[in-house]
């Protein structure tokens, strides 16, 4: 294993091992202490889980926000004996470890020192304390929004969903508490941002102008990871963003004060700036917190008991009551709300004059950060005449003149005369700037043009070969590029298929097809067949595959279709491009067809066969979601996809794609690439390879024999070979 790495990495690899050693090394006469707070977290977290926490975390994240209805439908259960011991033990270890660690490192730093792991210089014990604190509390304040916010509501709304399309919310308790730990997780992490990005901006590491500038990209990146987090539905997602936003905007601001004090040379005091500014900070106080008793505490508040009831599906409008917190009455929580919104507009404000008054301090330091940000107004005739340029590009001939004359009516006239000064050199710059620019950019068009030439050279088909990476890269490019302008088609293809196929079943059809195909049972049995949900977002997370597999189906034959020019141009295919058109129909007939006899005919009876099997035994019959979803893909569009590789296969012959003895030369490599597409993408088990492999092979068999009798034995040719299509 070891000659396949490379020597940096096996480098690293000895490197943790010695780290790891020499930790252990220092660290084994304190071993033992270790090991007893390690054994100690995991008996009291054992203990802790058997006497209460099991049924508080149970009753706070599942039922809090559920009705009576739903919370008698929802249950945690136990799949298998071990369940339990077993996941108990794991979070007892896991709790162990967690504690255990830090006086491991503790006891292990004169090690880390000499190895360089760890810092030499004493830092401060309050820093250091402070630190860990702010980290902490961040992590805590996370996990505490995910406790008391995100996790009650999104079962509440997990569960009724899956009571609307007829299932049982039954959660495994194993994958209920792994997606648990996973989202709480991530809520832990994601709130230690601020942390992040402050030290990173005034490190210099990452500069706050790129946090700043790069927002947008930042929003997209976050509701990115709350589609990878949060479950595959949109109100989960934007609960899980929203507040991860928000926290973004509280880091810039607070990484933009601490990058300014650091430019400014900390030589701005807040109690300097709230002692100057204290009536704008009262007035702010004063009017946040009276819109906020007179909102709360008036008949305004009953839109606020509207917009929640809207929220919650389990709540009326009368279950929301003005707020009566920590044994006060509903008036004096008011007031403690009121105070707390005053408390933080008055800190709004202060912070908003602390930023302007050290921009302007970093300014006449010398220290700009970003100049097109800088407030002229504000700044000394010394600091207009040490600003950089880029203050004064930005500036228009009345803003100039504007800032001259308020320079001015200040009895500065020296100011003035600079501010037009330096205005009329930025723009006598700028022409020869432009000028310059314009030869630069011919300059380096010839360079990008030789150098591209160059390029292109080396990849054309004189000098590459079908072996050569390069050539491959070269044609896959070519036919990507192909794609490019009909990508529109493509991708409303697949949206508008996969999007009506997820409404479709999002929206309870997929309960109106389980009490279809149970209907052909007695009435007697019917209410013993019940589907559950081991995991909280099993239902869902099966509606989005089963929906991308639908757009992807049907957006396949227009790829093809779409691609087949540069294809024919690259010597990738060959044959007839209009057949491509009437294999295009034909995929979406046979997966109308095969879905419409599967649903009516096929599928319930063999369903409710089945069942009737179970029941007529005396058992009891919870299916799972997605056990029972792919049984019904496959009695309904994969009979769509089973008719079309025998029709696939006559066509493609007739238009000279894939040939009759082409294929006969190569079943036994498509045999066994049936086989082994099934064994990699089919559920786990040798039982239901097979269910999916040999009625493809079959399949592929009944085309073999049907083109067999169509070219006499494969004595008939195919069509001869047409003009292809624009």
């Amino acid at each position: 294993m070891a000659a396949g790495l490379d020597e940096d990495t096996v480098r690293t690899l000895q490197s943790g091992r010695d780290t790891l050693g020499s930790m252990l090394g220092a660290a084994q006469s304190h071993l033992q202490k270790v090991f007893l707070v390690w054994v100690f977290a995991l008996l009291a977290t054992i203990m802790a889980l058997q006497s209460f926490l099991w049924d508080q975390l149970r009753d706070d994240l599942l039922y809090e926000k559920m009705g009576p209805e739903l919370s008698e439908a929802a249950e945690i259960i136990a799949v298998t004996p071990f369940d339990v011991i077993l996941l108990q033990f794991k979070i007892g270890a896991v709790v162990g470890i967690i504690v255990a660690l830090p006086l491991l490192i503790w006891y292990s730093r004169d090690a880390l020192r000499e190895r360089g792991k760890w810092p030499n210089e004493k830092l401060p014990t309050w820093q250091v304390a402070a630190m860990v604190t702010i980290s902490l509390s961040l992590f805590a304040g996370g996990i505490l929004y995910a406790y008391d916010l995100f996790f009650p509501l999104m079962f509440e709304f997990l569960a009724g969903n899956a009571r609307q399309a007829d299932f049982q919310p039954h959660y495994s308790i194993v994958k209920w508490v792994g997606f648990v730990a996973l989202l709480a997780l991530s809520f832990g992490l994601a709130a230690q941002l601020p942390l992040v990005m402050s030290a990173l901006s005034y490190s210099g590491i990452v500069p706050y102008e790129t946090f700043r500038d790069n927002w947008k990209w930042a929003v997209v990146i976050i509701f990115a990871f709350g589609a990878l987090f949060s479950p595959p539905d949109p109100f989960t997602q934007v609960m899980w963003a929203t507040p991860l936003v928000g926290l973004y905007a509280v880091s810039l601001g607070i990484s933009k004060l601490l990058v300014l004090t650091k430019r400014a040379g900390e030589v701005v005091d807040a109690t300097d700036v709230a002692r100057a500014r204290w009536n704008k900070l009262a007035a702010a106080a004063v009017l946040a917190g009276g819109v906020t008793y007179y909102v709360v505490a008036s008949e305004l508040f009953g839109y606020i008991r509207e917009a929640v009831a809207f929220v919650s599906t389990s709540r009326s409008v009368e279950d929301v009551a003005r707020p009566a917190w920590f044994g006060l009455s509903s008036t004096e929580t008011t007031a403690l709300i009121a105070a707390v919104v005053a408390l933080a507009a008055a800190l709004f404000v202060l912070y908003y004059y602390m930023v302007k008054e050290l921009d302007v301090a970093a300014a006449e330091a010398g220290n700009f950060g970003d100049p097109t940000a800088i407030d002229l107004g504000e700044l000394s005739a010394g600091a207009v005449r040490s600003a950089p340029r880029e203050a004064f590009e930005e500036l228009s001939e009345a803003e100039a003149l504007q800032l001259a004359d308020d320079a001015m009516s200040e009895d500065d006239p020296e100011k003035a005369e600079l501010i037009l000064d330096r205005w009329d050199t930025a723009n006598e710059d700028d022409g020869e700037a432009a000028a310059e620019g314009d030869a630069e950019e011919e300059e380096d068009a010839g360079v990008l043009t030789s150098t591209t030439a160059g390029v292109v050279d080396s990849f054309t088909e004189e000098e590459t070969t079908e072996e050569d990476i390069g050539g491959y890269y070269y044609d896959i490019a070519f036919i990507l590029d192909s794609l490019t302008s009909k990508a529109i088609w493509l991708v409303g293809t697949f949206m508008l298929v996969a999007g009506s196929a997820f409404v479709f079943l999002y929206q309870g059809g997929i309960g109106r097809i389980k009490r279809i195909f149970v209907a052909n049972l007695p009435a007697t049995m019917q209410a013993d067949v019940q589907f559950i949900t081991l995991h909280p977002v099993e239902h869902l997370v099966f509606i989005v595959k089963f929906s991308t597999i639908l757009g992807i189906v049907s957006a396949l034959p227009l790829l093809v279709y779409f691609a087949w020019p540069a294809l024919l141009e690259r010597g990738w295919v060959k044959g007839d491009r209009g057949v491509l058109g009437i294999w295009g129909f034909t995929v979406i007939a046979t997966l109308i067809g095969g879905t419409v006899g599967g649903f009516i005919y096929i599928a319930p009876a063999i369903i409710s066969w089945l069942a009737f099997d179970v029941l007529n035994s005396g058992m009891i019959i919870s299916y799972r979601v997605a056990k029972f979803g792919w049984l019904v893909l496959f009695l309904t569009v994969g009979i769509g996809l089973l008719v079309e590789i025998p029709i696939t296969m006559l066509l493609f012959h007739r238009g000279g794609i894939v040939t009759f003895q082409t294929i006969q030369e190569r079943w036994r490599t498509v045999t066994l690439g049936v086989f082994a597409a099934s064994a990699l993408f089919s559920p786990k088990g040798i039982f239901t390879m097979f269910l999916i492999a040999v009625p493809v092979t079959l399949f592929f068999l009944v085309g073999l024999g049907l083109l067999w009798l169509y070219t006499f034995g494969g004595r008939r040719e195919p069509e001869p070979e047409r003009e292809p299509a624009d």
